[in-house]
């Protein structure tokens, strides 16, 4: 059985992860810092700290690959557009760019990427909040899809 500080401490190594909105890495510096400050007292606070920065390093790695794919394949189509403008030497509107010729399965490939990383940072604030939830009513909580860096 949990206690109430180790229950408020798992929730708030979960809620310090949002400090990456305020702070450059403050979702890996703050549940580190905590987690390294109380991980001998408590099996509980050990397994929330882990799993917060399991997640947290996750989740970099998930969006790290979709901006891999993301970002080359988007410049590609922007400089060919550029390149076939130049050629023209004509005044060309964006709706004369964005056509069915001009876009190739590549920026296909690279909205969805776009796509799916905006959703892995949607879906991470919502975990993010659910696990602290799970964390202040003293459950175990696992993130899902998260790769376990630290055991």
């Amino acid at each position: 059985m949990e206690t109430s500080n180790e229950k408020s401490i798992g929730s708030l190594i979960h809620l310090s992860t949002l400090s990456q909105y305020l702070i450059p890495f403050g979702n890996y510096l703050f549940p580190l810092l905590l987690w390294s400050s109380k991980k001998e007292k408590s099996a509980f606070i050990d397994y929330t700290g882990k799993q917060a920065l399991n997640f947290q390093l996750s989740m970099l790695l998930y969006s790290l690959i979709a901006l891999v794919i993301a970002i080359p394949t988007c410049l590609y189509w922007f400089i060919n557009i550029i390149e076939r403008l130049e050629i023209s030497d004509q005044q060309v509107t964006v709706r004369e760019i964005i056509t069915a010729e001009n876009i190739s399965g590549m920026v296909i490939l690279g909205i969805v990427a776009v796509i799916i990383a905006l959703f892995l940072k949607l879906g991470e604030f919502f975990l993010i909040i659910y696990a602290s939830f799970k964390s202040a009513n003293g459950e175990y909580y696992h993130y899902p899809l998260t790769i376990n860096f630290i055991k």
